[in-house]
């Protein structure tokens, strides 16, 4: 189940509020077109009344890859699942007309391969639990943060296959923390080659983000380091 409990648990702790008009906006990264790329349109739908919030997550999420609809209305939210498939439903769990339950369930014999992130301006343990139930990807209460909202997409998005680092993006990353890990061994260029056996100009390249390690170069890194392979790719997740 994709569910991230912290952000339940962050729900459970918080007293029923009244609704909030618009969530709090910040700077936030765009998805950065420049890091990540998407090998398809993704199709996501923003099921709110409040015309607000609605338009101004739409323009958080707004780029070409992304096709970015409003419903604002249970009416008109039936309709659109109804005929349109999309890979993300971003749902008010207080849609008017709507009872929530009946919704997630309306979504999910609808829509079965699509994620559901819900919103709310009214957070309740009743909510959280019904949430879990119908395994929806996370549970955001109002008002949330933008970059909260843009993280919480990127990380569904990545986990559907639907977004994906560039290849400059993933190289670069790699390379700095491969850097930061050698400096904070306290170990010169000229010593991680010793210890790794590869020569000291591809280190070199490869902590500038210059060029691409092999599987092999990148096990004698990790044995210089004294991690595991996969300590190496979850730090650049």
């Amino acid at each position: 189940m994709n569910t991230h409990l912290e952000s339940f648990t962050q729900a459970r702790t918080m007293p029923s509020v009244g609704r909030v008009a618009t969530p709090v906006k910040t700077k936030t990264s765009r998805l950065d077109e420049t890091a990540w790329f998407c090998p398809q349109e993704v199709r996501i739908l923003v099921a709110d009344d409040d015309a607000g919030v609605a338009q101004l997550i739409q323009q958080t999420l707004a780029r070409p890859s992304f096709r970015v609809e409003l419903a604002s209305s249970a009416a008109e939210a039936r309709d659109k699942l109804s005929t349109t498939p999309y890979h993300l439903i971003i749902l008010d769990y207080v849609l008017p007309g709507w009872d929530a339950n009946h919704a997630l369930e309306f979504i999910r014999q609808n829509q079965p391969d699509a994620a559901v992130l819900v919103i709310t301006g009214y957070p309740s343990l009743e909510g959280v639990v019904s949430c879990l139930r119908a395994r929806v990807y996370d549970y955001l209460t109002k008002p949330f943060d933008l970059q909260q909202l843009e993280n919480v997409v990127q990380r569904c998005l990545q986990s559907k296959g639907l977004l994906r680092m560039t290849e400059e993006a993933l190289l670069e990353r790699l390379g700095a923390f491969i850097r930061e890990r050698r400096k904070a061994l306290g170990l010169t260029l000229a010593q991680m080659s010793e210890r790794t056996g590869v020569s000291l100009g591809y280190l070199s390249q490869i902590e500038l983000g210059k060029n691409s390690a092999s599987i092999e170069t990148l096990y004698r890194i990790c044995l210089g380091f004294g991690i595991r392979m996969s300590e190496l790719f979850a730090a650049i997740d």
